[in-house]
């Protein structure tokens, strides 16, 4: 894999993101671009170069000074150091904060001594520790006379280089191990890193937000410490932007698989008495692939508009606070639902292809083996929920900040109004009673960007507003009992910010048909992406009922019209998912290389030719028939 590593460095392609002075192309979004296409390859080599230049190479790059970047950086391009992440650690995973590892400043040799003072603070999971790192950037707590300034980023060297490039022996005070067998990804050498006192030069602590001058004194652009941090870490989201971009093209992959399988694969004779059927006509199947398809389709989209946010923060375009949490948040968001869609997705695909899915040669199994990891790292999923749901407090709490006293009257009654309209028997019968019409008016009105906008904002807002409402006592509560009031409503936040995603995935399919020229091309693309919207409402019906949102009439309505999609867009599945472009030579699956096609097409020739011979064997069962249709007609 280290091998395949280097090909990609001779080609320049993974140098895009970084600055034209040291070769690179300034150009982060495509870089991620053509990242993300990497797990067509190989999952396994998508991880490893992007812990060298992803990581590794972009804490450097984003971390660092241009002392720093200009030292450090050209080695980490063209792989002449192969490097490893060093933030987690076995005890702290997605709390970074809280990281025990600590760098204590000594002004005496100006130098950090590094250390890990026990064994949960081993740095653990890093992708090229294993085998093939000789140099890691480690995240530390710093700690200069006495206080501790959080964690920064430090450059350390963690083995020899042979003549030959290869990684030796680890460097004085520096241990490790491999990670050993993995669940997925084991291409990658991951393994783990300790530190015993390992001293480290004062101009290698990577210094853009924090330095510390030769007396010790820390000094640093951001004076809040909590912004600092975060500061920090934001600089590294692009990892979580291209996990949402693979996870979308592995899903897209497996989609392919199994629905060429499916136009071609046929069990079970129907309305005909010889030829079998398609396995994807039936309805079953349809159901199992064709919605996932839309899904993929609105993850896609909705990438497309979070590269686009990507490329204008960090190529400098519109790099504002505002704008980076606005980045954070959605990227946060959307690699949690893709990465979790990728792996229901693949599952699906795998049974939907019965045994020759389970078979390697058919690819969705290892797919589905190396994207299990993408649902936690980059930032768990649940945690990253709860990073969204919190911002989605935040947010709502900024409306309501400085509005005037008549202001929040008005709102107190809109909502006391609101909850009356949906909640209230009267508004629930007066539904129901509308929706004894036309079962096609019905459909109609589903139908409409503006209803499916209107259901999926709505369930969004009013989560929200009832999570406000339910945390509110906690922010004058003693903190034992704000953490139990916050902790019984933590599945809540969750369900909200999954809620979030759905309508942010809605709107960039929405927003995408507006881009279409070709007519035909939009209404077939519009069937799909309201078959997306009304399968969200779907899954969601127990919320709409509960709230009064829809009535149970059109409840019903909403999976009627979904079947009636469905059956629509089934002469359009094959050419969905060849639109994504991945060739032969991408999929790598036998079931989809057109020989189950050639079988089938051998088996019904054969059969064909022996009933025209008149050799075929008489069944057993129609037999049995003539021989009791000639014993009745001679009674």
């Amino acid at each position: 894999m280290l091998a395949q590593c280097r090909a990609l460095a001779a080609k320049g392609q993974v140098h895009l993101a970084f600055p034209e002075r040291l070769g690179g192309g300034d150009n982060p979004g495509a870089n991620l671009a053509g990242f993300e296409e990497l797990v067509a390859a190989d999952p396994s080599l998508q991880i490893k170069a992007g812990v060298q230049w992803g990581l590794f190479a972009s804490a450097i790059l984003h971390l660092g000074d241009e002392e720093q970047q200009d030292r450090l950086l050209p080695a980490a391009m063209d792989l002449s150091v192969p490097g490893a992440f060093a933030m987690t650690e076995t005890g702290h995973g997605s709390d970074v904060a809280s990281v025990a590892t600590t760098a204590t400043y000594d002004p005496a040799t100006e130098e950090f001594v590094l250390h890990t003072p026990f064994r949960a603070a081993w740095k653990d999971y890093l992708g090229n520790a294993a085998v093939h790192a000789t140099a890691a950037t480690v995240f530390a707590q710093l700690v200069t006379g006495g206080v501790n300034h959080g964690v920064h980023c430090f450059y350390v060297p963690i083995r020899t280089t042979g003549e030959d490039g290869r990684a030796g022996e680890f460097l004085p005070g520096i241990g490790g191990e491999d990670d050993g067998q993995k669940g997925g990804l084991n291409g990658v050498d991951n393994g783990r890193l300790h530190f015993d006192h390992v001293r480290v030069p004062r101009r290698d602590l990577l210094s853009r937000y924090g330095s510390v001058d030769a007396d010790g004194t820390y000094s640093s652009p951001i004076d809040s410490p909590g912004r600092r941090f975060f500061t920090m870490l934001g600089s590294l989201v692009q990892g979580r932007v291209s996990l949402d971009g693979a996870a979308s093209n592995a899903a897209k992959i497996g989609l392919q698989i199994a629905v060429t399988y499916g136009n071609q694969r046929r069990q079970f004779t129907g309305a005909s008495a010889t030829d079998e059927v398609v396995i994807l006509d039936y309805g079953t199947h349809r159901r199992r692939l064709i919605p996932a398809i839309a899904e993929a389709y609105a993850t896609h989209f909705a990438h497309d508009r979070l590269l686009d946010l990507f490329h204008t923060v960090f190529s400098g375009e519109e790099d504002t606070p505002e704008t980076r949490e606005d980045l954070e948040t959605t990227a946060a968001a959307l690699k949690a639902s893709s990465t979790r869609f990728a792996l229901d997705t693949l599952q699906e695909t795998r049974e939907a292809c019965g045994g020759a899915g389970f078979l390697t040669e058919n690819r969705i199994t290892s797919l589905h083996a190396d994207m299990d990891v993408y649902a936690t790292f980059e930032g768990d999923n649940t945690v990253l929920l709860q990073l969204v749901g919190k911002r989605l407090l935040s947010d709502y709490a900024k409306e309501l900040k400085g509005a005037t006293p008549g202001g929040m009257a008005r709102y107190v009654v809109d909502r006391a109004a609101s909850a009356a309209l949906h909640r209230t028997p009267l508004k629930r019968a007066a539904q129901a009673f509308a929706d004894q019409g036309s079962a096609r008016r019905a459909a109609g009105h589903l139908r409409e960007t503006d209803t499916q906008r209107a259901l999926l904002t709505d369930r969004v807002d009013t989560m929200v507003e009832e999570l406000a409402t339910a945390l509110r006592p906690a922010q004058k509560a003693a903190p034992v009992e704000a953490a139990r009031i916050f902790d019984a409503h933590q599945a809540e936040l969750v369900e909200a910010a999954k809620a979030h995603a759905d309508l942010l995935r809605w709107e960039a399919f929405t927003q995408a048909l507006t881009q279409i020229e070709d007519s035909g091309t939009r209404e077939v693309l519009t069937r799909v992406r309201d078959l997306f919207g009304l399968t969200l409402v779907e899954r969601n019906l127990a919320w709409y009922l509960i709230n009064g949102r829809l009535s149970g009439q059109r409840a019903r309505t909403v999976t009627s019209y979904i079947e009636r999609l469905l059956v629509r867009l089934r002469p359009h599945a094959q050419d969905l998912v060849d639109a994504w472009g991945f060739g032969p030579e991408h999929l790598r699956a036998k079931i989809a290389s057109g020989a189950e096609a050639e079988r089938q097409d051998e088996a019904r020739a054969y059969y064909r030719e022996l009933r025209a011979s008149g050799d075929a064997p008489v069944s057993e069962k129609s037999q049995k028939k003539a021989q009791a249709k000639v014993g009745a007609s001679r009674r």
